[in-house]
């Protein structure tokens, strides 16, 4: 079947469609991993983006229940330049062409990926359109132009979970969506770092706030010795406090931290307490706001897993897997906040941390699913907070 991606600067590309049928908007990114991509189609910070994988093949390696990152794909729709017709992974249980289809996700493939990224590279991020079958052209672009920009939306209450649970847990398979298999924490292959023994006794009770949470995240907390009561986004900080908590961590999620005024007052308030608190991507992003700083909007973003950011502490330089459009003004932080952490890439910020509270973030993505395993010992910082203080 015919498809389409129009942008609002009026440029489109066409191609076939490689998911389900109909039509996808939102912002159009891309993505540098070569591998990855059902973490990427399942990571809620994707929520409301269309997203382009830059590898020139994407699909040889079917899907797996392993893989995802959420209950179900959170991308907005899907741009391929070649998406592969088989799997060729003992571990898989289908192609991914079966998966976006039964999962409603619209695709597109068979287009200059290269001239399409060089693009977004050049305007910055874009508003744009797939549609599959017959178009109008003029009127594609028009719909794009209508979009809503990422600026200012509150996507968060999308993705954040309904009520408060405890992890692992396994809830209904219908929930999980077509092909996802049976289990909500599917146990992961061989390979992946164990984390050193825990000194302490028993294990650590960690609140975090689901903004939209990878399940690797839990995983690595979990490998760590902890115990984690994950929250919605709009629990107020008054409950997370009554629950008897050694640390707190911020997740990752979508749209604008500036949009999350509840996230970023109740973060404020839980700043005031002693309890460790460690936030990732977007949760690094509303640490930065609830300490009075500011955020802005990058002009094409950091996304893939081949990323090197330097820390500053140790002049080591780690590689890295991102997702994210907004950073932290460095300029706007008061002088108790230290940045640790720099992207090499452009010199944007990290890394925060309080100088006299173990407060501490990164922009990046330690629990690396999918990327490189250098920056996991910053599970093990936030364990050592806890640790001194119980």
């Amino acid at each position: 079947m015919n498809a389409v991606l129009a942008l609002e600067d009026g440029t489109w590309y066409q191609g076939v469609a490689a998911g389900a049928a109909g039509e996808a908007y939102g912002e159009v990114v891309f993505n540098t991993s070569m591998t990855g991509y059902q973490e990427v189609l399942t990571d809620p910070s994707y929520a409301g983006q269309i997203v382009t994988m830059t590898c020139p093949q994407i699909g040889n390696y079917g899907v797996a229940p392993e893989d995802v990152e959420s209950s179900k794909p959170r991308v907005a729709g899907f741009v391929m330049r070649e998406a592969s017709p088989v799997a060729s992974n003992w571990r898989a249980t289908g192609t991914l062409h079966d998966y976006l289809v039964a999962n409603y996700i619209v695709a597109i493939a068979d287009i200059d990926t290269r001239a399409l990224t060089r693009n977004l590279r050049s305007v910055g991020v874009m508003r744009g359109v797939i549609w599959t079958g017959d178009v109008d052209i003029d009127a594609l672009v028009a719909r794009a132009r209508g979009i809503p920009k990422m600026e200012g939306l509150d996507l968060v209450r999308e993705v954040t979970c309904d009520e408060a649970f405890d992890w692992p847990r396994v809830p209904d398979a219908a929930a999980l969506g077509p092909a996802l298999g049976a289990l909500a924490d599917p146990p992961r292959s061989p390979g992946l770092i164990l984390a050193p023994q825990r000194r302490a006794e028993r294990r650590l009770r960690v609140g975090a706030y689901d903004f939209g949470i990878k399940w690797n995240i839990l995983r690595r907390l979990s490998t760590y010795g902890c115990d984690v009561r994950v929250f919605p986004a709009t629990a107020p900080a008054s409950e997370l406090q009554a629950a008897d908590l050694d640390g707190i961590f911020l997740s990752n999620g979508p749209g604008d931290p500036a949009a999350l005024d509840y996230a970023i007052a109740n973060t404020r308030e839980l700043l005031k307490s002693d309890l460790p608190i460690f936030g990732i991507c977007l949760g690094h992003q509303i640490m930065g706001l609830a300490l009075g700083g500011r955020t802005f909007k990058l002009k094409f973003g950091h996304r893939g897993t081949n990323h090197p950011v330097k820390h500053l502490e140790t002049d080591r330089v780690e590689i890295t897997s991102q997702n994210h459009g907004f950073a932290v003004d460095p300029q706007s932080l008061p002088s108790d906040v230290q940045v640790t952490h720099l992207n090499l890439y452009d010199g944007t910020v990290e890394g925060l941390r309080h100088t006299s509270r173990p407060v501490f973030s990164v922009q990046y993505h330690p629990e690396a699913s999918p990327g490189p395993h250098d920056a996991d010992y910053l599970f093990r910082q936030f364990v050592d907070e806890m640790e001194k203080r119980t």
